[in-house]
């Protein structure tokens, strides 16, 4: 898997992990709202981005279009899960968001380090 799919899947995995913690200040502290709503949409732009980075590296990069689908599935489920948090839809909401977790930590999970992918592809 090309570096920067890599980077995009590492940022949106550490996105998607603050995003509960900021969900959990948001019921403690005065200013949880702000930062949970900032760490919100940035997994939003994190997902758009790996979904940008899966096409550049499939078109002009001449790699395998095969990592665009699951971008596009997260950045549909991101888009999904923002629209039900300004709803306030909780109850679909939070299991959704432990969904968008466990999806972005499988993806995390099948990145192979760059010594292995060269190895296999030797």
């Amino acid at each position: 898997m090309p570096t920067p799919l890599r980077v995009a899947i590492a940022v949106q995995t550490l996105a998607v992990f603050l995003t509960p913690i900021t969900a959990g200040l948001l019921l403690t502290m005065p200013s949880g709202h702000t930062l949970h709503s900032a760490t919100s949409y940035t997994l939003f732009i994190v997902a758009v981005l790996h979904v940008l980075v899966a096409i550049l590296v499939w078109r002009p990069g001449g790699g395998s279009p095969k990592p665009i689908l699951p971008a596009a599935v997260f950045l549909g489920l991101t888009l999904v899960q923002v629209f039900l948090g300004l709803a306030h839809v909780t109850a679909v909401h939070v299991p959704l968001g432990v969904l968008l977790f466990g999806f972005s930590l499988l993806q995390l999970s099948r990145i192979r380090p760059a010594r292995e992918t060269a190895a296999v592809n030797a």
